[in-house]
Parts: structure tokens; C-alpha cells; sequence
């Protein structure tokens, strides 16, 4: 009996333990920052689709993989309310590029 006792008690525990490491997505969320040497390909033309509603669209940026950048084609997002999104960029910073991530503001 006390076997099964331990056994229901390391059950337990583990559930709890594996609980508590369950992140929302806004704890989730890491800020990383990511430079490049070479500036960014100038952005391509994409015909936008027509609105949809309920949804924002993000437009294709250029991401930065492997020593190189990928184009990234633009997508329908859900909407956020009381939130406006604001797409990814890259900034020059001193003789480099840095990345900064799309995000949604609080209006």
C-alpha cells in the first residue's frame, strides 16, 4: 500500500511540476536581437489580397537565416482589438543592421 502511495504521490507531482512550466504566449515571448553586416535587399512587391475581416495583414520582410536573408511572403494575422500591428524592419545601427520583430502596440 505504501508503494502505491508513493507511486500516486510522484504522479502527482510530476503533473504539478510539469503545470507550473506551462507558459501563456505572452510569457513565452523572447526579445532577441539580431544584427547583420550587409543591409537588407530592398523589400519585393507582393500584391496585397483583398481585406478580410477580423484579420491584419503582415507584409513580407527579409529575415536574416544562415549567414543570408530569406524572404518571408506576407500572411493574414488575426486582430488583435485594442492592439495595432506594427510589421518587422530592419534599421541601420553604426555600420550594421538590426532586426526588429513585428509586434502588436496598445492603442
Amino acid at each position: 500500500m505504501s508503494m502505491q502511495k508513493n507511486l500516486i504521490l510522484a504522479v502527482a507531482l510530476g503533473i504539478a511540476g510539469a503545470a507550473s512550466l506551462h507558459a501563456t504566449p505572452a510569457q513565452a515571448r523572447v526579445h532577441v536581437d539580431v544584427y547583420a553586416n550587409i543591409a537588407p535587399p530592398p523589400l519585393r512587391v507582393e500584391r496585397v489580397p483583398p481585406p478580410r475581416p477580423g484579420y491584419v495583414w503582415a507584409p513580407g520582410y527579409w529575415a536574416w537565416s544562415h549567414h543570408r536573408y530569406n524572404w518571408q511572403r506576407g500572411r493574414w494575422m488575426h486582430e488583435r482589438h485594442g492592439y495595432r500591428y506594427s510589421p518587422s524592419r530592419w534599421e541601420r545601427d553604426g555600420d550594421r543592421w538590426r532586426y526588429h520583430d513585428s509586434r502588436w502596440d496598445r492603442r
